[in-house]
């Protein structure tokens, strides 16, 4: 409760479409959704998944796969020896995501799941990492705390979390104020905004380890990879 309170006094604003307007909207733009991460998204999600280190062997689970291509490049970076998981709420996205994989000669190294992740269904202590490029802000302000307390508990001990997002750490910026605006005019479609990401992570108990500001037509955006500490 505590954490939820101090998300809320932290200002981000809400996401109220539904889980349900969510998926049929994603569903929607699935087949496109490649080229518009393409643009806006693509360099920082690799940059991202770069400093998660990720070693052939380790098991990595990514939350928000979208069209596929952060769990591709996954897949490959753990080999066969390791094993790449993915949950996204949209079937749209699952079909594209297993066209990519099957393509690649990659879909025997990868599990994927269709749901909210907001109860991911595994095992505690399952996972060496965990990757969230531009998901992470999709959730609403009190389900923040919640899903990445989830992901505390399938991450093994030591397990690292490598999160991209939109960042309202700069929070005068023109380019906010206006991408803002049009969150609060059209909340079911510009259903991201931008959170405090750097802040929730550590509400949520996890050890900053690498952090870097960037930033995509005047938006920014947070690159932050935190550690699992302690046995819980």
């Amino acid at each position: 409760m505590e954490q939820q309170s101090r998300s809320n006094r932290l200002g981000m604003l809400p996401v109220p479409r539904t889980k349900e307007e969510a998926k049929r909207f994603y569903d929607r733009i699935s087949k496109i959704y490649d080229c518009l991460t393409r643009v806006f998204e693509r360099k920082y999600s690799e940059m991202a998944l770069e400093r998660l280190c990720l070693e052939e062997g380790e098991t990595v689970l990514e939350i928000g796969f979208g069209a596929g291509h952060c769990l591709e490049r996954m897949a490959t970076s753990v080999g066969k020896t390791g094993k790449a998981y993915g949950i996204d709420i949209s079937s749209g996205m699952l079909q594209v995501t297993k066209r990519r994989l099957d393509k690649a000669g990659l879909m025997d190294r990868v599990e994927l799941y269709c749901g909210d992740a907001g109860s991911l269904p595994y095992g505690d202590k399952t996972f060496d990492a965990v990757f969230m490029s531009y998901a992470l802000e999709l959730f609403d302000t009190p389900e923040i705390p919640r899903l990445l307390q989830e992901v505390r508990r399938v991450l093994k001990p030591g397990g690292r979390l490598a999160v991209v997002s939109l960042s309202k750490e700069d929070g005068e910026s023109t380019m906010l104020r206006l991408y803002e605006w049009a969150h609060k005019k059209w909340p079911k479609y510009l259903d991201c905004r931008p959170i405090y990401v750097e802040q929730c992570l550590r509400d949520a108990g996890y050890d900053i380890r690498k952090k870097q500001k960037v930033e995509s037509f005047g938006l920014p955006s947070e690159i932050v990879v935190v550690v699992k500490t302690g046995e819980s």
